[in-house]
């Protein structure tokens, strides 16, 4: 728009696509399925494990206490990251899919620090184990985590389902580890591999844990979502024609999959019906080549300081006059939709 007290010609628009969830139904019926079959086996290795004396069977029936509160917050999150964006959340609720996969990520490092804690003092005081009680429960929890993780691992691209994936996927890796335990307590008789191989548990859990938990805390940081970089964004706007420079960029996550780009771009002083067809090839490159469906884009065909992150315009007489000295603009800020 122009503004005739700075002489200088300001353009802002807007543009932003609707990010679809075409695979909820779909992932909400998976999760429904994984949450039953999960807490039928928390029961089953609840049962074994106290009648095995088994800290690693009672071990998994915690991790997969916590693999259940995560399938039902994934759940959850699917439901609410569905509902339409609001006058107070105009976002919508896509993040809430993130703090499920942060809450989860963090119970689960949690867990892992009290099993080796109650496998440290195992170790030190070894109870008598029952090996091919072991074995069996441990065989049907590999079937049965590893069917789930396969049904996740369908719908993994999300941060939310990803955590939820990475729990099964953890489970049926550490479960196959319990049958190996107790295969090797019957060969051997030494009570003492139990707690160790709980300790092997916990910290594969605390490894896979923390790739969720720097994720989620990036998102809600709102740092450059993962494998983007500005560098490379504001080159390929660059490139197009009619563009002359980008500044002030910023790219972040509002959901796990849903990112989201604001800009200031210099252009030519052309009308602002001419500028449509820049900002249609910017957005359609941005989408294409980077998967950002929601942006932000201020175009500016003035010379212009930069004060505080911000872009301020300066009028050509005005900077021969003061030099360095900043001039505020009070034109139309880009409306978030």
């Amino acid at each position: 728009m122009l503004n005739p007290a700075s002489g200088a010609s300001k353009l802002v628009f807007m543009h932003s696509h609707a990010h679809g969830h075409g695979h909820a139904h779909q992932t909400s019926k998976v999760l429904r399925i994984s949450s039953f079959a999960t807490l039928v086996y928390i029961a089953l290795l609840i049962v074994a494990g106290v009648r095995a004396h088994s800290l690693a069977l009672l071990s998994e029936a915690g991790h997969n206490v916590s693999d259940f509160l995560a399938l039902a917050l994934s759940l959850a999150a699917v439901y609410i990251q569905e509902r339409p964006p609001s006058a107070t959340k105009t976002y919508g609720y896509q993040r809430a899919g993130v703090l499920a996969a942060l809450f989860n990520s963090a119970t689960l490092v949690l867990l892992s620090f009290w099993i080796i804690w109650e496998a440290v003092r195992r170790l030190m005081q070894p109870n008598d184990v029952h090996p091919e009680l072991i074995v069996w429960v441990a065989a049907a929890g590999v079937a049965m985590n590893g069917f789930i993780a396969l049904l996740l691992w369908k719908s993994s691209h999300d941060v939310n389902i990803r955590s939820a994936f990475l729990h099964m996927l953890g489970d049926t890796l550490s479960t196959a580890a319990v049958i190996v335990g107790g295969l090797a307590i019957m060969w051997t008789g030494r009570a003492w591999i139990d707690p160790a191989l709980s300790i092997g548990i916990a910290v594969m859990i605390v490894w896979s844990s923390f790739g969720i938990l720097r994720e989620t805390f990036n998102i809600l940081l709102e740092g450059a979502p993962r494998g983007m970089n500005l560098d490379l964004i504001a080159g390929a706007v660059r490139q197009l024609a009619g563009v002359n420079d980008v500044h002030d960029l910023h790219v972040w996550s509002i959901g796990s999959e849903s990112h989201a780009m604001s800009c200031h771009i210099a252009i030519a002083d052309i009308p602002p019906s001419a500028s449509q067809a820049i900002l249609r090839a910017v957005n359609d490159m941005l989408r294409e080549k980077f998967r950002i469906t929601h942006t932000t884009i201020q175009f500016e065909a003035a010379e212009c300081e930069i004060a505080h992150g911000c872009v301020i315009p300066v009028p050509e007489e005005d900077a021969h006059e003061h030099g360095h000295e900043h001039h505020h603009h009070h034109g139309a800020e880009p409306h978030q939709h």
